[in-house]
């Protein structure tokens, strides 16, 4: 039987702390050798804007091999997550991917924050403030005792409701949330770099994270890669489609040893996070496959105890 999960079933069978623990395992399986994450490949629409991305991944511990199809708009995203069985190939789920997609975004985060950022850290800095945000958030003090939050939008009313709803304080530029944070989440589909490197003070520990699946676009400027130990969650994928990888190589600033160590490597301890308390590290997130993977294993076995989702014979 296939189980059919809407965005309100989603809704109410995911939960933070769950699915960090679960991108954190899933990235170390990767790295280990337990887990296939090939690049996806980018299909044009000709004539459109539109792109559409198949996110592809297989693990063992997971027992699935699943597949996103990301259609990429301009001002949208939407997705749907097919996942089978390894043993049998059986359809074991087909799950709406947005509740997914936004909670093991902000999940990644923060593993990626808890990996790369000075324990220490007390105030966060969002430079977007929509859903995302609140997201990343919740995720971000699952793992650090966040005492203080600054927010700024390109829309000051988004950034004004934010803080209504978070107790967040309004800045009145990126360069203003910078100064004042030890961890920064930019987090805008944003074409031109909203961010650089000369805010960046030591210490700072800064998650690209809005960026869509384009070399084209990019939220963090040359300087700022350039001056960060940088992490990524795909060497693949980071190389050939992020555009906060793929300008600074292009334009010499960086080689592909700068922006080209993952965070499962780093987990698990096959390369170096922070170094020094007054290293800058970046952890550039792409978004991967592996990541829905995880977050659809946890949804099957909730939903299978708590008996949430429609159950389908794909068969008949």
């Amino acid at each position: 039987m296939t189980l059919i999960l809407t965005r309100s079933d989603v809704q109410a069978l995911i939960g933070m702390p769950e699915v960090i623990d679960a991108v954190r395992r899933a990235h170390a399986d990767h790295a280990r050798g337990l887990a296939a994450l090939p690049a996806p490949p980018v299909m044009r629409l000709p004539g459109s804007e539109a792109a559409f991305v198949p996110m592809a991944a297989a693990s063992a511990p997971a027992g699935l091999a699943s597949v996103k199809l990301l259609t990429d708009l301009p001002g949208a995203q939407r997705s749907t997550i097919l996942a089978v069985s390894a043993a049998d190939g059986g359809c074991a789920a087909v799950v709406d991917g947005s509740t997914v997609t936004r909670f093991r975004t902000a999940a990644a985060t923060a593993v990626a924050t808890e990996a790369l950022a000075r324990p220490d850290s007390r105030t966060l800095g969002l430079i977007g403030a929509g859903a995302l945000a609140h997201a990343h958030l919740a995720a971000i003090r699952t793992v650090l005792p966040i005492e203080r939050v600054v927010v700024w939008s390109r829309n000051p009313a988004t950034a004004r409701a934010f803080a209504a709803a978070t107790g967040a304080e309004v800045m009145d530029g990126p360069e203003k949330v910078i100064a004042v944070s030890d961890v920064v989440c930019t987090l805008t589909p944003s074409r031109e770099p909203l961010v650089r490197g000369a805010w960046f003070h030591e210490g700072l520990h800064v998650n690209a994270v809005g960026a869509p699946p384009r070399p084209d676009h990019r939220e963090i400027d040359s300087e700022g890669v350039a001056r960060s130990r940088v992490i990524v969650d795909s060497r693949s994928s980071a190389l050939h489609e992020s555009g906060d990888v793929v300008i600074p190589l292009a334009e010499g600033v960086v080689d592909a040893a700068h922006v080209s160590d993952e965070l499962g490597e780093v987990l698990v301890g096959a390369r170096p996070g922070r170094s020094s308390r007054e290293q800058i590290t970046l952890f550039n997130s792409m978004g991967v496959g592996l990541q829905d993977l995880a977050t659809v294993r946890l949804l099957i076995d909730t939903a299978r105890e708590r008996g949430i989702g429609t159950r389908v014979d794909l068969t008949q």
